[in-house]
């Protein structure tokens, strides 16, 4: 029988690319929420370096390579994904649609992914974990005094690792927030932060991020504190092969090269520009996750060869989320996917694996 082709692309989909997402999330958001999403810190040299450090690569078509059928899976300390992203713990996220993280852990379980769900977000670690419990594994948590009780609780949650941010002792400079006044109601962020059974409240973990003059911890303490997490950590926010270094040595599980998406340093060097380094400096072994101006499929093959094992995407699950929901998350993970299994056809990569730094090449200059 004649196979029968329906339609060139497909047509009856709400979003036929990621720029109709991002133009319909910013449509539906209001303008210093749409800010608080898009900016940076400072002057936000580092939040354009971000994407700029794509444009500087190239990849390398491999013709005949007999890869039809590539597959994206992987795993990540002992957790499969069908697809090599995880989406980012931002938090606020009821800002952007009521269901919040809730729908994207949803959207992540439907497409094989993992979602790190945040300390500082609209919904509890518990709530999220119950709506999609094969993507919600990794719970995120900041390294103030309270971060063993949290472990522990997330433990019980059961979730399978942690995830450290430790690049946010205080806020970034953030001026398009500081223009607008911006000053959003912090129950969006007090999911987990109640004030209540040992918990901290919302505002005094925000008084911290916001003002100068708190506790900050350094490695050492961090290195004291997992003594007591019964769970592998990951170190989110390294940017520096010295820190990833010392991360490693202190028993992270895994690193996150990441400037947070440039909105704490301003200037500092893009992520991915920084990404081979500290890949050298930490050997093939240890698990390096990607974050920081993650849009497209190509951008998650050029990580994956610059020495990432995967990636995490902010802004473009935010843009999902604001768009439609689950829905619209779903349907990012799934372009991202598509636009990389794609590439791994025409690059000759049969596996995750395969995409290496022979896969790419510098643009000319």
């Amino acid at each position: 029988m004649t196979a029968q082709l329906d339609s060139f692309y497909p047509t009856r989909v709400a979003f036929g690319t990621l720029d109709e997402i991002h133009l319909a999330a910013s449509a539906a958001l209001p303008a210093d929420v749409r800010d608080f999403v898009e900016g940076g810190a400072g002057r936000e040299i580092t939040l354009r370096a971000n994407r700029e450090a794509f444009d500087r690569w190239r990849i390398l078509p491999e013709p005949m390579s007999g890869v039809g059928v590539p597959s994206t899976r992987t795993e990540l300390l002992g957790m499969p994904l069908e697809t090599p992203v995880l989406t980012a713990p931002f938090g606020g996220d009821a800002l952007f649609h009521p269901d919040g993280h809730l729908a994207v852990a949803q959207a992540a379980q439907r497409r094989g992914a993992l979602s790190i769900v945040p300390e500082a977000g609209s919904f509890s670690y518990e709530q999220v974990r119950a709506a999609g419990p094969a993507a919600a594994r990794i719970a995120q948590l900041h390294p103030f005094a309270h971060a063993a009780a949290v472990a522990e609780r997330v433990r019980h949650a059961g979730f399978e690792a942690l995830c450290v941010t430790v690049d946010c002792p205080v806020g970034g400079f953030r001026t398009r927030n500081m223009g607008n006044r911006f000053d959003p109601d912090l129950r969006y962020f007090a999911g987990n932060l109640t004030g209540e059974d040992g918990a901290p409240g919302v505002a005094e973990v925000f008084g911290q991020l916001l003002k100068h003059g708190g506790t900050v911890w350094d490695w050492g303490q961090l290195a004291d504190a997992a003594t007591e997490f019964s769970l592998p950590w990951i170190a989110k926010g390294v940017l520096t092969p010295a820190a990833a270094e010392r991360a490693a040595a202190l028993g992270a599980a895994a690193i996150v090269v990441s400037n947070h998406g440039g909105r704490q340093v301003d200037p500092a060097p893009a992520s991915l520009a920084m990404l081979p380094a500290v890949r050298a400096a930490v050997g093939p072994a240890l698990p390096i996750l990607f974050d920081s101006g993650v849009r497209t499929g190509s951008d998650v093959f050029l990580a994956l060869a610059l020495g990432a094992d995967a990636v995490i995407i902010g802004r473009s699950a935010i843009y999902g989320l604001a768009a439609a929901g689950a829905a619209g998350v779903d349907r990012v993970l799934e372009l991202l996917t598509e636009e990389l299994r794609t590439l791994m056809i025409l690059a000759g990569a049969q596996t995750v694996a395969d995409i290496d730094h022979r896969r790419i090449v510098r643009a000319e200059t």
